[in-house]
């Protein structure tokens, strides 16, 4: 391989690239000194302090691990809305678009001893710019890990295709690193894993459990979900709730079942729910403890005058959000949580699960 870095890309969206890149940056840290790293083409971005364009997912490798490298460097392209549309109505060249990469990885790879390369989705994502993960990797003259998700059939399925177009473009697949592999299944999963892979002769490097907190929403999620804004407890963006209740019932049986680190889900009707609430928050308050619940209120019903004002004063994060109490749980039960910049806990937590489980030196 002619340059010291790795391309890493999925078999599709919500296989966990990003939650495995961070463990796997943390991994190569601590065997080489002064590790790149770049997301060459961008989705899902944020706009920093001086109003750059820069992917989230940069954006977190450069605060967790203080990275210097500047943003047009670490995140060279980005597709906001419309851009696509520029491309085919010729807005956009090509021969720039691949320029822009080719001098940021260079600039990247001067300074640095190795250089981890993040994709964008499924190997096949960009494709309609003519930069889809695999061309990517073949401008750089990259090797591609691919990270699939738990299990067999279909996991090898999805894995076909990106390997399919990988071969078609030229590009060698390292690895393959499979996550969110359940632990009853793991040893199964391992032996015909490696099995199935022999027909590609290509390696499987890492077998990552799944681990249920790096699932969990976090309050900041569900603001975005239902498009609102915390009532109350605006420290707590981002809290984790070990538990999700709806409560529908009485207020007795409710009581009795009252757990720590609870999200409650409840009409903002029902007052003496959330009066409840309030008084067990308080009540661990008293004596020096945390409930670490929260609430989210739903239904066309408003809070009345008197409630909110109490919210308002309390140290719990709250949101109403105006649908009923079963469609805020179907949404919930749903959504497929990604890490945010902010989420110091989860991204720490993604760090030191992953690192256990994947092959480092095999993989560099």
């Amino acid at each position: 391989m002619k340059n010291k870095a790795i391309f890493i890309a999925a078999t599709g969206q919500h296989v966990g690239k990003t939650t495995l890149c961070l463990g796997i940056y943390s991994g190569i840290l601590k065997r080489l000194k002064n590790v790149g790293f770049i997301k060459p083409v961008g989705q899902h971005h944020i706009q920093t302090e001086d109003g750059t364009l820069v992917d989230k997912d940069a954006a977190i490798f450069h605060k967790r691990f203080g990275l210097t490298t500047p943003w047009k460097v670490m995140s060279p392209i980005i597709i906001p809305r419309g851009f696509t549309r520029g491309y085919l109505d010729h807005v956009f060249a090509l021969s720039d678009l691949k320029s822009t990469i080719q001098s940021a990885f260079d600039t990247i790879q001067k300074a640095c001893n190795f250089t981890l390369v993040e994709g964008t989705g499924h190997v096949g994502v960009g494709s309609i710019i003519d930069l889809n993960n695999a061309d990517v990797a073949k401008l750089l003259n990259i090797e591609i890990v691919i990270i699939a998700s738990g299990g067999l059939g279909s996991s090898i399925d999805k894995l076909a295709l990106n390997i399919a177009l990988c071969e078609r473009v030229g590009v060698k697949v390292r690895g393959v690193i499979l996550n969110k592999v359940r632990s009853d299944k793991q040893e199964m999963i391992l032996k015909y894993y490696k099995k199935a892979l022999k027909k590609w002769d290509i390696p499987l490097i890492g077998c990552v459990p799944y681990l249920d907190f790096l699932s969990q929403p976090t309050m900041k999620d569900f603001e975005f979900l239902f498009n609102t804004e915390l009532i109350s407890g605006h420290q707590h963006h981002y809290r984790h709730f070990r538990h999700v209740r709806l409560v529908a019932g009485s207020i007795e049986t409710y009581q009795k079942e009252m757990v720590p680190n609870e999200l409650v889900i409840t009409p903002a009707s029902r007052e003496k729910i959330i009066l409840a609430t309030l008084h067990q928050h308080e009540k661990y308050a008293s004596r020096g403890d945390d409930y670490e619940g929260g609430l989210i209120l739903t239904g066309k019903h408003k809070l009345s005058d008197k409630v909110l004002k109490l919210l308002e004063k309390i140290d719990i994060p709250i949101i109403y959000a105006p649908v009923d109490s079963y469609e805020a749980m179907e949404k919930i039960t749903s959504y497929k949580t990604k890490i945010r910049i902010h989420d110091i806990e989860k991204i720490n937590q993604a760090i030191e699960h992953v690192e256990k489980y994947i092959e480092i030196d095999q993989l560099l």
